[in-house]
């Protein structure tokens, strides 16, 4: 039988307050590692036909 999984600690202080910045200024993706991201998931989903996260 499995373990209950924990909650998740409340982030506060300094923690919060960089959390929030790295939320609202995410790090900028080059059109290449889109495009590579793109390919990757393509192939993911053509080899695996029956998975329930394509559909």
């Amino acid at each position: 039988m499995a373990r209950p999984i924990k909650d998740t600690p409340v982030l506060t202080g300094k923690d919060a307050e960089r959390f929030r910045w790295h939320m609202e200024h995410p790090t900028p993706v080059s059109e290449e590692e889109k495009e590579r991201a793109r390919l990757e998931y393509e192939a993911l989903k053509r080899n695996s036909p029956n998975c329930s996260l394509f559909r």
